[in-house]
């Protein structure tokens, strides 16, 4: 977790008027990064401070220090990646968006499937792109999310103007949950580890399979593999 103690406004000096110079404070737009990946959040610092009017405040590769961070930081934007160690990226996402509404969420993602995108959209988040994005549709992505606008793929947001609802996706804690099976744990222990009942665990692991249409629990820990969820040991 690195968080940086820095000025988020600027001093830009105008041309005298008169005998009065004029001075306005630009106020910029602070980003907190999120990836366990040392490499991609530098490459993001890098592309996000060669603009005037962005700065990074903060940087982790972990959900729960994400949560923490943005609750004291209140970012203007959390810059996201979806798959992290411990709380997954879009189950943080929703809780940092409930402890700072004016932060707006942009997830980031290997993953271009409707289904990754469509969560990202139901959890809050005000946009999605992968990681191959080209620099200037990432700064640009950052700034329209600021402005309150929604950035997805157009067939998202054209079912969304239909009203018509994307196919059934994992909500956040189901896919908290497979990634929790992925590692080994039984019922009794996500129960105690997310403060859940076991019966509890029980009825989300069976919607689960219902939902993924699987049957076994090797077949949840290739649905993580492939989906992000859980590494290749």
């Amino acid at each position: 977790m690195v968080c940086l103690a820095s000025n988020a406004c600027a001093f830009q000096f105008l041309p005298a008027n008169s005998r009065i110079a004029k001075v306005r404070v630009l106020k910029k737009i602070t980003v907190l990064l999120v990836d366990d990946h040392k490499l991609v959040r530098a490459g993001f610092r890098r592309i996000i401070e060669d603009e005037d009017d962005l700065i990074v405040i903060g940087e982790t590769g972990d959900g729960a220090q994400a949560i923490q961070m943005a609750r004291e930081l209140a970012p203007t934007v959390a810059l996201m990646d979806c798959s992290l160690p411990g709380i997954n990226g879009l189950l943080a996402a929703q809780r940092i968006i409930a402890l700072s509404p004016r932060t707006a969420v942009l997830m980031v993602s290997m993953h271009a499937d409707d289904g990754h995108i469509a969560q990202a959209l139901r959890v809050g988040a005000r946009g999605y792109i992968v990681k191959n994005v080209e620099d200037i549709h990432l700064v640009s992505a950052i700034r329209r999310v600021v402005a309150g606008d929604l950035v997805f793929p157009a067939a998202i947001m054209q079912q969304q103007e239909r009203k018509v609802p994307p196919p059934r996706t994992l909500s956040a804690r189901e896919r908290e949950i497979v990634q929790l099976i992925a590692e080994g744990k039984s019922n009794k222990q996500i129960a105690a580890q997310l403060g859940l009942s076991v019966n509890t665990v029980a009825a989300h692991r069976g919607n689960i399979m219902k939902t993924l249409r699987v049957h076994k629990t090797a077949d949840l820990v290739k649905y993580a593999i492939r989906n992000g969820l859980a590494g290749i040991a």
